[in-house]
Formats: C-alpha cells, sequence, structure tokens
C-alpha cells in the first residue's frame, strides 16, 4: 500500500512537471526529480521499478527540450539584434501571458487553456521585447520585427519542450505503472 502511494505521489510531481512546461518553467526537470526519486526507492523488480538507464534517458529528453527552448527562443531574436532588456521584459511578459492564459482559456476546458497560454505566452514575449526595444531606443519597425522573432522562436520553444516532457513523463508514468 505504501508503495502505491508513494508510486502516485512522484506521478503527480511528474505530471505537475509536464503541465509547467505550457507556463514555459522548467518542468522537465520535477519529471527528472521523480524518476531520481523512483530509482532510488523502488524495489528495482516488478510493480514500481525505475532503472538507472530510464532516468538517464530521461534526463537526456529533458536537457533536449531544454535546448530546443534556448534555441528557438534565442536564435531569431539575437540574429536580429534584440537587447539583453527586451529579453527580460519578454520572459516576465511571457510567464504573465502564460498564467493569463491559463485563467482566460477556460471557454474550452483542458484544451482551451493549454492553447490561450501557448499563445498569450508567446504574446507577452512579443509585447516584452517591443518595450525593451523601445526603452533601448529602437525605432518601430526593428522593435517590432524582433518581437516578432520573439513571439515565434517562444511558441516554438515552448512548443518542443512540452514534446519532449511528453515524452519523458511517458517514460516515467511507463516505468512506474507499468
Amino acid at each position: 500500500m505504501f508503495e502505491i502511494f508513494i508510486a502516485t505521489i512522484l506521478s503527480s510531481i511528474a505530471l505537475i512537471g509536464w503541465l509547467a512546461n505550457v507556463l514555459g518553467m522548467p518542468g522537465n526537470w520535477l519529471i527528472v526529480l521523480s524518476a531520481i526519486g523512483c530509482a532510488w526507492m523502488g524495489p528495482g523488480n516488478g510493480f514500481w521499478s525505475m532503472s538507472w538507464t530510464m532516468v538517464v534517458i530521461i534526463v537526456a529528453v529533458a536537457l533536449l527540450g531544454e535546448l530546443l527552448e534556448f534555441a528557438a527562443s534565442a536564435i531569431g531574436t539575437s540574429r536580429l539584434g534584440g537587447s539583453k532588456r527586451g529579453a527580460v521584459l519578454a520572459i516576465v511578459g511571457s510567464i504573465g501571458g502564460a498564467i493569463t492564459g491559463l485563467f482566460f482559456g477556460s471557454v474550452v476546458p483542458i484544451i482551451g487553456n493549454v492553447i490561450a497560454s501557448l499563445l498569450l505566452g508567446a504574446s507577452g514575449a512579443f509585447f516584452g521585447y517591443i518595450l525593451g526595444e523601445r526603452w533601448a531606443g529602437k525605432n518601430w519597425e526593428d522593435s517590432i520585427e524582433i518581437g516578432h522573432a520573439a513571439f515565434w522562436g517562444r511558441l516554438l520553444g515552448t512548443v518542443g519542450k512540452a514534446v519532449c516532457g511528453t515524452l519523458a513523463c511517458g517514460l516515467f508514468l511507463a516505468g512506474v505503472w507499468l
């Protein structure tokens, strides 16, 4: 009975990590921590077994997700000359937009929240970069172009990271429950 309780707690933490990815937070690392906990505390065979090889695979998938998110977010804006000020405001805007999307996307349960969070998070990056670039003295055209790159970078990066998180969470749940 205790094993089922611990497996349920670790699975819940992993699922919270998976959902945190949509907010642009490092949710994949909660999945990794759950896998490490399971491998460390698990019986090693049968129900609730997680091999250290599976933990390494989950870590590799989480790292790939972080790399995809970073590359997608940084490549376009840095190529266009985005400033550090714009990057900071884009991060703040994207987190604020993602959280707002969770609340205002509830017209369509669950899916609406996720889509609204993704789109408003990307829009927050767009407006954050525009504000940061204007503050740094760039003209409207350049600021909007950099903001556009931030929008698509944030959107594609978050989707890439979420796909990796889905894979990592699936591997974790399979290791725990199958």
